[in-house]
């Protein structure tokens, strides 16, 4: 394995972490708070420390095809983590982040078949394992609240793998200027959205602390993921990243309390090794 490949997997990797204990603050924040001010808030912390951060790095300004993509990788997360945060709200973290993430690794995969060719055995086999494993963990009786958010979930995939095409392809410039960009597309399009929206009678007050810590931990995976494309493989980048419900699960488990059934945790179980084979 190349040094390249080891930056690639570690920096992914760190991703994933850090992008499962964002999602679980906002999932906290949304049960609180209407979804698209927690996203518009904590995307606009989100771009003043990604401001910070380019001005204390010194980074040169990229050519404006990079603020382009940028601005796409900004627009498809913002829907992407509108859909989870709504999701992981309302149905079970530990079943809600695994299927958004297996579709959110097979995305990119299937683009790199496009680009690159097709995949070897065991990745097909990744690929196999990713569908049944939706299927186990979205089997369950009627009334059981763990299909809530099943509909989200697969929207939140769609959007993620998207989010990591796009990531990859503004990555091949720069790494925190896009994030600049796409921070700066993702705030205003989610303030343009709450502005149009019925007020919430919520208040916002007690979402506070958990809706600036789920635009830290995005903005920081967000600048871990496209460190990890400029070494590497996006389908690596893409797939390794997309282990984030691990932490996501561990937390609710730890937290919540969440419980699920044998053939729901076979589920759980199955799709982590699928993005694992896809990355073979």
């Amino acid at each position: 394995m190349t040094s390249g490949t080891l930056s690639t997997a570690g920096l992914s990797l760190a991703a994933a972490a850090v992008w499962g204990g964002g999602d679980f603050a906002g999932g906290i924040a949304s049960k609180r708070a209407s979804v698209f001010r927690v996203v518009a808030i904590a995307h606009a912390f989100g771009l003043l420390l990604m401001v910070l951060l380019t001005w204390a790095a010194g980074e040169h300004m990229p050519p404006p095809v990079a603020l382009l993509w940028g601005a796409a990788t900004g627009i498809t997360g913002a829907f992407g983590i509108a859909a989870l945060y709504k999701g992981l709200s309302i149905g079970q973290m530990g079943v809600v982040a695994p299927v958004a993430s297996v579709i959110s690794a097979v995305l990119p995969v299937v683009y790199g078949f496009v680009i690159e060719g097709m995949p070897g055995p065991i990745e097909r086999l990744g690929l196999a394992l990713a569908v049944i494993s939706i299927w186990l963990i979205t089997r369950s009786g009627a009334g059981d609240r763990s299909r809530e958010g099943i509909g989200l979930a697969v929207l939140a995939g769609l959007m993620f793998g998207l989010f990591l095409i796009c990531g990859k392809e503004a990555g091949r410039y720069a790494v925190l200027w896009p994030l600049v960009s796409a921070r700066a597309a993702s705030t205003t399009l989610m303030f343009t959205i709450v502005l149009f929206s019925s007020r919430d009678p919520q208040p916002l007050r007690p979402a506070l602390l958990t809706i600036l810590l789920s635009g830290t931990f995005d903005s920081l995976a967000n600048a871990l993921y496209l460190a990890a494309t400029r070494f590497g493989r996006l389908d690596v980048a893409a797939v390794l990243s997309s282990l984030y419900p691990a932490s996501t699960v561990i937390l609710a488990r730890v937290f919540l309390k969440e419980k699920f059934s044998r053939t729901q945790v076979l589920g759980i179980v199955g799709a982590l090794i699928a993005v694992a084979l896809i990355s073979a």
